[in-house]
C-alpha cells in the first residue's frame, strides 16, 4: 500500500515539475452533458485512460521570451486514451522553446461512463478551454486573437472539429457564453479528419459507436464542414502512414483551398503515424522549424502579447 501511495504522490509530483499550473474547465456541479458520476481519472503507461476532471495543464515561457501566442493541445490516442506525453507534454514544452504558451488539455472521452451524449464531450473541453484562455489573455500575457489549437491523430481531427465547429456546444450560462471558442488557427499532426471512407476505424468506433448513421458521420466529419470563415491549418502527415491514411489530411487541405483559407500542408516521404516531435527520418524532422515559420509568417508569433 505504501508503494502505491508512493507512486501516485510521484507521478502527481511529476505533472507538478512540468506544468506550472493544472485549469479545471467547469465550474462544481456544472459541467454540462454530464450525467454527475464522480469519476476519478485512470492512468497508466504515460497514457490517461478515464478523465475524471476535465482541464488543462498549463506551461507558459518565460516572459522574455514570450511571443503573445497560446496554444492548447489535444493529446491523440483513438478517443480511447490520451497520450499526454508523447502528444501532449513534450510539444508543450517545445512550444515555450519558441515563445508560445502551451495548454495540454485533459479532455473527457467519448467511452466516459458520466457523459449523456458520447460524442459531444471532447468539443465542449476544447471550446471551454480556448474560452477560458481567451478570457484570461492579458493575465497570461496572450494576444486574445493568437490563440489556437494543436492536435495529433484522434487529437488532431478535435482540434480540426474546433475549428470548423459554428455552433457552441460549451454554453452554461455563466460569464463565458459570450467569449468566442473558436480558435484562430490550428496545427494538425497526422490528423483523423474522415470518418467515412478514409476513417480510422478505431477512432469513428470510440467517437461515434458502433453504427454511426451518415448523418452523424457528417457532421463529425471536419472537411465537410470547412467554410470561409475556418481559421488557417498547418498540416503535417506521412505517406507511409498505415494506421490514418494521408487522404485524411489531402480531403481537409483541399477544402480550405476551395474556400480560400490560406494553409499550409507538407507530406513527408517517412515518419508513420502520429509523427513525433523528434527523431524523425529525413526531412520529416523539418517538420518544427516549418511550423514556427509558418506561425511566424502567418503572424501568430510575432512578437509581445498586445495584452501586456
Amino acid at each position: 500500500m505504501r508503494a502505491l501511495i508512493l507512486s501516485f504522490l510521484l507521478l502527481c509530483f511529476s505533472f507538478l515539475v512540468q506544468a506550472q499550473e493544472f485549469i479545471t474547465l467547469w465550474p462544481e456541479g456544472r459541467m454540462p452533458n454530464s450525467k454527475g458520476l464522480k469519476l476519478q481519472d485512470s492512468i497508466a503507461n504515460e497514457r490517461i485512460f478515464q478523465v475524471g476532471t476535465p482541464g488543462m495543464y498549463a506551461f507558459f515561457p518565460s516572459q522574455s521570451e514570450n511571443k503573445g501566442s497560446a496554444v492548447v493541445i489535444c493529446p491523440g490516442g483513438g478517443y480511447e486514451r490520451l497520450a499526454y506525453v508523447i502528444s501532449g507534454t513534450q510539444l508543450a514544452k517545445w512550444f515555450n522553446t519558441i515563445g508560445v504558451s502551451a495548454f495540454v488539455l485533459n479532455y473527457r472521452l467519448p467511452n466516459s461512463p458520466d457523459l449523456e451524449v458520447r460524442e459531444t464531450g471532447p468539443l465542449q473541453d476544447v471550446q471551454r478551454a480556448i474560452k477560458l484562455i481567451r478570457s484570461n489573455a492579458s493575465k497570461w500575457a496572450i494576444d486574445p486573437q493568437k490563440i489556437g489549437v494543436q492536435g495529433s491523430s484522434a487529437g488532431g481531427h478535435l482540434a480540426a472539429l474546433s475549428s470548423v465547429s459554428e455552433k457552441d456546444v460549451s454554453s452554461i450560462g455563466d460569464y463565458l457564453d459570450h467569449v468566442s471558442g473558436r480558435p484562430n488557427f490550428s496545427i494538425l499532426v497526422s490528423p483523423v479528419i474522415d470518418l467515412g471512407v478514409y476513417a480510422h476505424a478505431g477512432s469513428r468506433k470510440n467517437l461515434l459507436g458502433e453504427s454511426p448513421s451518415k448523418l452523424l458521420i457528417g457532421r463529425y466529419s471536419p472537411h465537410l464542414l470547412v467554410g470561409p470563415s475556418t481559421p488557417p491549418s498547418f498540416i503535417v502527415h506521412a505517406f507511409n502512414d498505415h494506421s490514418v491514411s494521408v487522404n485524411n489530411s489531402l480531403l481537409f487541405y483541399k477544402a480550405l483551398v476551395d474556400n480560400k483559407v490560406q494553409s499550409s500542408l507538407h507530406v513527408f516521404p517517412q515518419g508513420g503515424h502520429a509523427i513525433a516531435l523528434r527523431n524523425n527520418p529525413g526531412s520529416t524532422e523539418k517538420w518544427t522549424q516549418l511550423c514556427e515559420a509558418w506561425m511566424t509568417e502567418m503572424g501568430f508569433k510575432t512578437g509581445p502579447s498586445s495584452g501586456k
